[in-house]
């Protein structure tokens, strides 16, 4: 059985909040993980609402249901009675003790205000999304703390790996059941039930909307334009769906944990709430197989691969966030001039630390334009340093506070001890 990181973050939730919601895709193993827990560190009862006599008694008398259970619960796939939050909120009113409630769903709460602000201040959310490739292979998967370290990061040597095994951990993806299937085609099969069922069950069960046929295709095109710019007019026109309609279908998308928008970085707040957001496909495994792209095909056009690489990186980051030591943000960043950068990380201190995707087996000074871009902007208090990742095997610094790492530093490396910062001898970075 795989560990999950989360898993200590989850058992500390639960030992003075008196709800924990653990939420997530379906099939990223939150019914296991929650199964696993209430069968050891924390025993609990475990009721499914995926069990038709027992959803049926949650939504006939949600407060007779809530009443009738005694002890510790794990209440399994709630989104499906939403009935039951206001009934949970009035038993925890009434009994705060910690760790009453484990609640497991896979619809984002925080994009459904009538179920998230019934337990407001009474409830503590944590993400659990597919593996991560730390987790696949046994291993503490250390970048992010890494990144905001004072170490020098080109010092941690990440373990190199070749592109065949690069591009198979891409299109493999993180689902616990994909993970276990060697035949691609086994894998697929698996991708195309999963988007089946996904959309005839949790969508249905949101949002009763005309026109489900669309979304398959509207998915399938969200996949070819990962860590591609937002644009409604341009997806409207592609897609036949009004826009209206189509922000509809995003948001109930992402409320599913198919996409996760990436927002964008302005040294200025308010800027950041106007700008268009990056496509995220939450696996690339799925994103591969809505594009038909196999390790042969991405072999043969090697275009293709870039943006699911950097749609790689992106989600490896996320699902580090949910239990890395450093409390960050994920954004991407673009410059009036045209500079980019595909990641920016921004701490709660307001460090900010800026990472490139290159699928290319080299590196050039050129690649660091849009970091030194963001460099300038950030200014020298919060810039924390500068990451290309790319698909060779070396690190090699680029001059100060910039790097270049294998890829393979998203799960290999570890972050350093602490240590005090060395004096920088050169700002901004060298052009």
């Amino acid at each position: 059985m795989i560990a999950r990181h989360l898993a200590p973050l989850l058992l500390e939730a639960l030992g003075d909040s008196p709800i924990v919601l653990l939420n997530g895709a379906r099939q990223a193993g939150k019914s296991t993980l929650a199964e696993r827990i209430s069968k050891t560190d924390r025993p609990a009862r475990t009721l499914t609402l995926d069990d038709a006599g027992v959803l049926a008694a949650a939504r006939q008398d949600p407060a007779g249901f809530i009443d009738g259970l005694a002890g510790p619960v794990v209440l399994d796939e709630v989104q499906r009675a939403p009935e039951l939050f206001p009934a949970i909120k009035i038993a925890v009113d009434r009994d705060r003790r910690p760790g009453r409630f484990l609640l497991t769903g896979s619809a984002n709460v925080l994009l459904l205000p009538h179920l998230s602000e019934s337990l407001a201040g009474r409830i503590e959310i944590l993400t659990l999304w597919p593996l991560s490739q730390g987790e696949i292979d046994a291993a503490r998967d250390g970048f992010v703390d890494a990144a905001f370290s004072d170490t020098a990061i080109s010092n941690l040597r990440p373990k190199p790996i070749d592109r065949r095994d690069l591009v198979r951990r891409v299109v493999r993806g993180g689902y616990p059941e994909i993970v276990a299937r060697e035949k691609a085609e086994r894998r697929s099969a698996w991708f195309g039930s999963y988007v089946t069922t996904l959309l005839q069950r949790d969508v249905r069960d949101l949002a009763n909307i005309e026109g489900l046929t669309s979304f398959p295709r509207l998915l399938s095109l969200l996949a070819a334009r990962s860590m591609s710019l937002l644009n409604f007019a341009e997806l409207s026109r592609s897609t036949g769906i009004p826009q209206s309609t189509l922000k509809r279908y995003l948001v109930l998308l992402e409320t599913t944990f198919l996409t996760a928008p990436l927002p964008p970085w302005s040294h200025h707040f308010g800027k950041r709430l106007v700008k268009a957001p990056k496509i995220v496909l939450c696996d690339t495994g799925l994103a591969a197989h809505l594009i038909g792209a196999d390790e042969s095909r991405l072999a043969d056009e090697p275009t293709r691969l870039g943006p699911l690489l950097e749609n790689f990186a992106v989600m490896e980051i996320r699902k580090q966030l949910g239990w890395s030591r450093t409390r960050a943000t994920a954004f991407h960043f673009r410059a009036h001039g045209g500079e980019e950068v595909d990641i920016v990380l921004e701490s709660a201190e307001g460090r900010v630390v800026g990472i490139e995707v290159k699928a290319a087996a080299t590196v050039g000074n050129d690649d660091f334009r849009g970091l030194r871009a963001l460099a300038e902007i950030a200014g020298k208090k919060k810039f924390q340093r500068g990451i290309v990742l790319y698909a060779g095997r070396e690190s090699v610094p680029f001059g100060s506070r910039l790097d270049a790492l294998p890829l393979s530093a998203l799960w290999t490396a570890a972050p350093p001890k602490k240590r005090a910062v060395a004096n920088e001898t050169c700002w901004p970075p060298r052009k």
